[in-house]
């Protein structure tokens, strides 16, 4: 029965989430129609910008179903670019560098998840520590921006200037010229992570263990789940992607700043939120986080073609939105504790 509830409450607030994308990406096509807004080009470049935190929001989900929180995966992500710039700037190869990032990503959420599940310190606090390792090292590492050319690696500014066209959604501009949609490597990636973890969720024991350890850990152990072990993994998982999310990220951005994706922690939590994951856990999907990241992307793709509005407008409507959400959470939750008394 409890199962049951989950699900329903799931899919209501996916549903929410879902209905709010449709009416946001609308109202642009029906306001901005005429500076291009209806294009297929349009969302797709919402999914190009967006798809480092497209795997850190999935990232973000599976710690969030834990009732946990990560705040580290923005400097974690700085960190994965700047190790990418100088890396390659020193002649080490594009695959080798992928792999080293990865690693570390291992790594980092090895010593994360152990000091939350095994020795169980907050994991505000950890992951704060965390913030702050990342962004320091990322210093040590460099302090001034390092872009990646194609004279320092042609491997990976091939990956990055890629273009995959589709077949269909183009449109002929005003000089006759046909634009062909397309998408980047980086937007695959992001979609295969979305997939695959999406799968791992519903059909895996680990999957349905972090809802259950998020439902009541109490009782996540008196089932016999190993909620420390589990909890470590959850960790580890949400740097694996991340540091995917990172190499996308540095694939969008082609540099390495110490005052890289500043705020993606908030960005990638506030998507997480706002695609129905509850902050208290055992309630979430990654599909919703998914919708939860074009949420923020067509809001700030409005802004940026509107052209009049100032660019802390994105901030504010997502401030609102996370607003409208919590409370909806906070009634949900609410009417699930009457019921079980």
């Amino acid at each position: 029965m409890k199962k049951a509830k989950n699900i329903n409450s799931n899919t209501l607030l996916l549903l929410i989430t879902v209905v709010l994308f449709i009416a946001l990406y609308a109202g642009g096509c029906i306001v901005y129609s005429a500076k291009g807004f209806t294009h297929l080009q349009t969302f797709l470049n919402i999914l190009i910008t967006n798809s480092g935190l497209i795997c850190v929001a999935c990232g973000l989900t599976v710690v969030m179903l834990t009732a946990g929180i990560d705040i580290s995966v923005g400097s974690l992500v700085a960190m994965d670019c700047m190790m990418l710039a100088v890396g390659m700037r020193n002649g080490i190869g594009a695959i080798p560098m992928c792999l080293l990032v990865l690693i570390t990503g291992v790594v980092f959420g090895l010593v994360q998840g152990s000091l939350i599940g095994y020795l169980n310190i907050q994991p505000f606090i950890v992951t704060m520590a965390g913030m702050f390792f990342g962004r320091g090292m990322t210093a040590v590492i460099c302090t001034e921006q390092v872009s990646i050319t194609q004279e320092i690696n042609a491997t990976f500014y091939k990956w990055a200037n890629a273009k995959i066209t589709l077949p269909f959604g183009g449109y002929t501009n005003n000089k006759g010229k046909y634009m062909a949609p397309f998408v980047r490597v980086e937007v695959l990636i992001a979609l295969l992570v979305l997939i695959i973890i999406f799968l791992m969720l519903r059909y895996t024991r680990f999957g349905r263990a972090l809802y259950a350890i998020g439902g009541s850990e109490q009782s996540a152990a008196m089932m016999g789940l190993n909620v420390k072990a589990t909890k470590m993994k959850a960790y580890m998982l949400s740097s694996v992607l991340t540091s995917i999310g990172g190499i996308c990220y540095c694939l969008n951005t082609m540099a390495g700043s110490v005052q890289q994706a500043t705020g993606l922690e908030m960005d990638a939590i506030s998507s997480a939120v706002i695609g129905g994951t509850l902050l208290t856990g055992g309630v979430g999907n990654v599909l919703g986080s998914f919708i939860g990241v074009l949420i923020n992307g067509t809001i700030s793709s409005i802004v940026k073609t509107n052209g009049k509005l100032a660019s802390s407008w994105p901030n504010i409507l997502t401030a609102a939105l996370l607003f409208v959400f919590i409370v909806i959470q906070s009634l949900f939750a609410a009417m699930r504790a009457r019921k079980n008394r």
